[in-house]
Order: structure tokens, then C-alpha cells, then sequence
């Protein structure tokens, strides 16, 4: 992508992820204002307020940009919220960048903020037979961590992966966030701590699983021209953003849908939906996978980190394990996942979790991840996926 055109990432932002027991939209003023204050933007300027919506917290959640901008004191912005379950920060983003590049816009507020349960996430009460979120737990009672399992087992037969791989992947991360003052699990395991806490859904314990968070992120968007007007040098910018669905036939369950197309008539797609969302965004920004020098991905649990290795296209189908143990994802290795401690030190704050993706890879891509900087990167991306075809995927280049 060229610098004409480009949509520049100014400011990241973040509010600390835990279970602090407040209003969500605290949490994502609190992030809108360190993103604001990380570009050097006043509240004034921003002309578009891109909310993410949280299915959570009542009709304020349901109206994000609205609430946000309200809370922040009207300035006349223009507002949208978006919703794409794990995928809704990268949806809102696009929203936000897709405005820019229409020259609707030239200064957009991107905040993600959620308050979650103890627990696993859980469908809304009442009873809805045509929903299909609804129905995977009334029927099946499939809740995420079953069908994380499931992932786990595939890779397994597949691939022979092993419990103790899945939880050197917690024991990576564990230690990538050591060093980041926003990640709720700042303590190193061993895999013998991770075997030895209590099985969730075999073959996955409880450390192998992500928690729920509350917590928000928040990024400052603006166009080539104002970053130019405003002394951006060798800005962060956004090469591509990924929203495809899958396509006919999707031969391959993901869950949580349980059924699959018949490729009799119509043979084996090329791509399965997962890995055409990472096809798009390379297509887009016209990089390859071998450029990539850092990813953020969507570490619902320890082996679904494995699978998004393989979906980006950082190593062939079967050999994320290999990498895994040559120490290759690590920070210092060929290609590291998950800097920030992913999503196995932060958990889910759902709205939030991909623009946290996209404020990590803008603090890299700069050389300001203190304490777990991936020393050089110039190209990173980002995997997240929701529920029923929401795919994401978010490059930034610098």
C-alpha cells in the first residue's frame, strides 16, 4: 500500500485488564484519553467516535459510540458502533479507516471496553430457537471451553501435538507479559503448573483456557494528510484490514457451528474460512507471510494459538509444534506470537481484545514495548475470530 491514501495509527491507548468491578465505559474513557494523549490529538479534533458494542452491559453497551462519545462531552463527532463478537474491535476499526479513506473523516476514535461474569461467556436468558449461539448451548451445552477442547483434540490426532506443547504455549506467554503493565496475569508458570491445574474440557486444563476481563483499548486513527500536517514521521500505518466470510463450501467445522458443506459437487476450496483471513490481508497489503516480523493472535486457549501459527501462514500445516519448541515464537526467536502475554494473560474483555491487538503492534512497530520488545519489527499482524463467520485480521506496517 502506498503512503498516499494510508490510514495512520497516531495513538494507542489502554486500560489495565482485570476484574475491577466498575461501569465499562470508565474503562474505555480511560483508554480513549491515553490514546488521544499517545497522538497528541484533543478531544476537539476527533470527528468520528467508532464504538464496540458489549452484548453485556444494557442498552449503553448495545449504543457504544454513543456512550463513549457522551461520556467524553459531545463535540459534535460523527459515531458508529459496531459489533462482530471477538471480532468487533476489527470490524470498528474498519469502519473507522474505511470513513478516512472516503475523506469523510479525518480524525477517528476507535474504543473497545467490556465488563464481563466470572466464568464462561453465557448466552443472554431467554429462550431464542433460532439463534444459533442460543441453540449451541441449549442443545449441546457447548460452551467455549468444549469446543477449545475439540480444536485441542484435532491437533492432536492430526498432528501429534501433546498436552505438554499446549502448555508450553501458556508458559511463553506467562513470560512475554511479565513485562506489561496492562495485562491482568503478570506471573511466570512452569508446564508442570499448567498439567497440574484442574481439566476443564480434556485434554485442556484450566491454565491452558483464557479468563474473562474486564478492560478496554483504544486507538487514534487519522488520514495521510493530517499526519503529514501534524510532524508524523515514519508513522505506524494500517496496510490492511481483514472482515471475510467464509466461502462455499466450508469444509471444515468452526466452531461453534457443528455441520459442514458437502464438496461433492463443487470439490475442496483452496483456503479453509481461517486461513482466508489472513489471504485477504496479505492480499491486500500486497506483503507476504515471510515479511511478517511479530503476530498477535487469539489465544482462546493454548492449542487455538497453534491453529492461527498455521492459519497466518507463518509455518506449513503441522509444524506450529516444531516451532513451538525450537523457541521460534518466543520474543528473540524467527517469529514471535504474542508479546503482549495474549489473551492467556489478559482474557477475554471481548469488544476490547482486537484493538488491544492493534495498540500492542503499534507499541512494537515503534520500539516502545518495554520489557518485551521484538527488536526490529516493521510488519505485524493480528488474528481474531467471531462467533459465525466474523473473521479479522489487522496489518500495520511501518
Amino acid at each position: 500500500m502506498s503512503a498516499r491514501g494510508s490510514v495512520v495509527v497516531a495513538g494507542a491507548g489502554m486500560h489495565p485488564w482485570g476484574k475491577w468491578g466498575r461501569n465499562f465505559t470508565e474503562y474505555g474513557v480511560h483508554a480513549a484519553r491515553a490514546a488521544m494523549a499517545d497522538a497528541g490529538v484533543a478531544w476537539s479534533d476527533v470527528d468520528l467516535v467508532v464504538g464496540g458494542e458489549t452484548v453485556r452491559n444494557g442498552y449503553a453497551g448495545y449504543v457504544a459510540g454513543s456512550t463513549f462519545a457522551q461520556a467524553l462531552g459531545w463535540n459534535g463527532a460523527r459515531i458508529a458502533t459496531s459489533y462482530a463478537a471477538c471480532a468487533t474491535g476489527a470490524q470498528a476499526i474498519d469502519t473507522a479507516r474505511a470513513r478516512i479513506l472516503a475523506g469523510l473523516s479525518e480524525v477517528a476514535l476507535v474504543v473497545g471496553a467490556d465488563t464481563t461474569p466470572k466464568g464462561f461467556l453465557a448466552p443472554n436468558a431467554g429462550e431464542r430457537w433460532e439463534d444459533p449461539d442460543w441453540l449451541r448451548f441449549r442443545l449441546l451445552g457447548m460452551t467455549n471451553p468444549a469446543y477449545f477442547a475439540l480444536y485441542a483434540r484435532r491437533r492432536m490426532d492430526l498432528y501429534g501435538a501433546t498436552s505438554e506443547d499446549f502448555a508450553q504455549v501458556k508458559v511463553k506467554n506467562a513470560r512475554h507479559g511479565l513485562a506489561n503493565p496492562n495485562a491482568r496475569y503478570r506471573k511466570e508458570v512452569a508446564v508442570e503448573d499448567v498439567l497440574a491445574s484442574a481439566v476443564v474440557s480434556d485434554p485442556l486444563h484450566l491454565l491452558d483456557i483464557c479468563a474473562t476481563s474486564d478492560g478496554a483499548a483504544a486507538v487514534v486513527l487519522v488520514g495521510e494528510e493530517y499526519a503529514q500536517r501534524h510532524g508524523l514521521v515514519d508513522p505506524v500505518r494500517v496496510a490492511a484490514v481483514s472482515t471475510v466470510t467464509p466461502t462455499f463450501p466450508n469444509t471444515v467445522i468452526d466452531m461453534p457451528l457443528l455441520a459442514t458443506d458437502c464438496s461433492a459437487a463443487t470439490g475442496t476450496p483452496e483456503r479453509t474460512f481461517k486461513e482466508s483471513i489472513a489471504h485477504a490481508a496479505y492480499e491486500e497489503a500486497g506483503i507476504a507471510p515471510e515479511d511478517v516480523d511479530v503476530a498477535e493472535v487469539y489465544d482462546l486457549s493454548t492449542a487455538l494459538e497453534l491453529d492461527w501459527i498455521e492459519d497466518l501462514a507463518l509455518c506449513g500445516r503441522g509444524e506450529a509444534e516444531a516451532l513451538l519448541r525450537a523457541g521460534e515464537t518466543t520474543i528473540g526467536g524467527r517469529i514471535p506470537v504474542n508479546p503482549s502475554g495474549g489473551l492467556a494473560c489478559f482474557g477475554e474483555a471481548v469488544p476490547a481484545q482486537a484493538i488491544a491487538q492493534v495498540c500492542e503492534l503499534t507499541w512494537q512497530l515503534r520500539g516502545q514495548a518495554t520489557g518485551r520488545q521484538v527488536e526490529g519489527a516493521r510488519v505485524g499482524i493480528t488474528a481474531n475470530q467471531g462467533l459465525f463467520g466474523h473473521g479479522s485480521s489487522v496489518l500495520l506496517v511501518r
